[in-house]
């Protein structure tokens, strides 16, 4: 059977096709750009060749549709009709308290899936459209939700809650909430396959390095702890945000006469790699400036790796030991350098807690198809 993946974002569609259970993609691409004039699109048909085309795509319903004429195309896709699919399994970032698993969307649920938008404001509002979307497109055919905040739901109370005046939580749901679980919960997973060991006897230590960043606690196979929080601005630098930071900066600003918008936008798009360096968000961009003996990109980069390696420590306390630690995403696997200053800071902890280091492939859309399947396996 199979399971269309969609994961969407503020300005592109990710997508795979898997045909389950035996998890094999069969395609995948990304539209990017939706809204610029230079959009374009890259849809590759594994082991069969990749179709790229440059085209002006104003808003995700336009990019839906796209992307669905490609899957449907006689020679480049790879169904007959929108009824061969079983089931269309989507990435939400934010599921707030109320989503703790994967789960079959119905009207009612994507109204409450609304309400968390503001939480992730670049991420659910995209998310929630698309599958609004789909919901016209594909009568009659589930929707499912996987959500980045699941896997975090095992966090223990003293974890998760803010040392703030403890009414802010019953009425608002202001504590810490973790993202990228998708991801942390498919390299642990996968860390248990490579060492051999059952999950549930293991205890890991997952670093999510990309444009956005999170270090993930792993015991018996559920996360204690994470760096990201209420939204994903917590935590370890990152591209673009600046990771945690003396909120007391915030109510300084705006008595400096900075509006609410201005900190909003310089604290998601302006800070992290990008801020510091003056450069790029892009640390392969970063990198390149160090050669050239850029100061502030050593500065961005020393912030970079300091961070992390204290998130990590703190962790491996927590843990009680550590069996391993994992990198994964775009800089965790691709950025051999960086991997090596992060370890080598924290080596005598990695040496006698006999740690492996380990650098898997993330793969967010397969773990999603795995959900949906599960799910809804005997349900139709």
């Amino acid at each position: 059977m199979l399971i269309l993946v969609i994961n969407a974002g503020s300005s592109s569609i990710k997508y795979s096709l898997f045909n389950m259970p035996e998890e094999k993609r069969l395609l995948q691409g990304i539209l990017e750009r939706i809204g610029e004039r230079n959009s374009f699109i890259k849809h590759n048909i594994i082991n069969k060749g990749s179709f790229n085309e440059r085209l002006n795509i104003s808003n995700h319903r336009e990019g839906i549709k796209y992307i669905f004429s490609l899957l449907l195309n006689k020679k480049i896709g790879m169904i007959s009709d929108v009824r061969d699919i079983f089931c269309v399994g989507h990435r939400v970032v934010h599921g707030g308290e109320s989503f703790r698993k994967p789960c079959i969307i119905d009207k009612k649920k994507l109204a409450k899936l609304k309400e968390y938008s503001p939480l992730a404001p670049l991420h659910n509002p995209p998310q929630v459209l698309v599958i609004e979307i789909c919901f016209e497109y594909l009568k009659g055919i589930p929707q499912v939700a996987v959500f980045d905040t699941a896997f975090h739901s095992t966090l223990p109370k003293h974890a998760f809650i803010y040392g703030l005046p403890y009414e802010l939580y019953e009425r608002f749901g202001i504590r810490k909430y973790g993202f990228h679980g998708i991801s942390h919960q498919y390299v642990a997973e996968e860390t248990a396959k490579i060492l051999k060991k059952p999950l549930e006897k293991l205890k890991i230590i997952t670093c999510h390095l990309g444009n956005g960043c999170s270090i993930t606690a792993i015991k018996e196979g559920k996360s204690m702890d994470t760096s990201m929080g209420f939204t994903p601005l917590e935590g370890v630098m990152m591209g673009t945000r600046p990771g945690d930071f003396d909120p007391s900066i915030i109510i300084f600003l705006l008595k400096k006469g900075y509006s609410i918008k201005k900190i909003e936008e310089m604290l998601n798009k302006r800070s992290g790699l990008l801020g510091l360096s003056g450069i790029s968000n892009d640390m392969r961009d970063i990198m390149e400036e160090i050669k050239k003996g850029n100061p502030q990109a050593k500065l961005a980069r020393d912030v970079f790796v300091y961070r992390i390696q204290k998130y990590i420590a703190s962790y491996i306390g927590i843990l009680g030991g550590l069996d391993a630690l994992v990198f994964t995403a775009g800089i965790g696997e691709n950025q051999r350098e960086i991997r090596d200053r992060i370890c080598k800071g924290i080596d005598f902890l990695l040496k006698k807690t006999k740690a492996r280091t380990l650098v898997i492939h993330t793969d967010e859309e397969r773990l999603i198809a795995r959900h949906s399947y599960l799910l809804l396996k005997g349900k139709r």
